[in-house]
């Protein structure tokens, strides 16, 4: 296995604390998924800076950041039924990786973490 792509982002919670008090924002930057997973959680903040952290460390692993028609909604976190995050991995998202890097075939590795006013997110894209 090769690694194609590695990122990282950390988030400072009060800036997600002042957005997500936003819809418009919520609903520009969080698929319907994690919007309806936001409900189950009493740690809003934590939630969506977690999210927004790894939104942003794909679009780093991928090497482009958000352009060629790559939006913070194309980017979907859930959780395995353990609670580990994971990438959905959408039509749209394989098939930027699949143009960008020349491959078939693809994994994509994600951890998030938080501690007091930070949110983190660590992204390894691999072959």
């Amino acid at each position: 296995m090769k690694v194609l792509g590695i990122g990282v982002d950390i988030v400072e919670n009060k800036r997600i604390n002042s957005l997500i008090k936003n819809d418009k924002f919520i609903k520009r930057v969080f698929s319907k998924n994690e919007i309806i997973s936001s409900k189950k959680i009493i740690k809003k903040v934590s939630f969506f800076a977690k999210r927004f952290a790894a939104k942003e460390s794909l679009a780093k692993a991928l090497g482009t950041g958000f352009r060629n028609n790559l939006n913070f909604k194309d980017i979907e976190i859930l959780n395995s039924n353990l609670g580990q995050p994971y990438f959905l991995k959408n039509k749209k998202i394989n098939s930027l990786i699949k143009k960008r890097f020349k491959i078939n075939k693809f994994d994509l590795f994600l951890s998030i973490s938080d501690e007091k006013g930070y949110s983190i997110a660590f992204t390894i894209l691999q072959n």
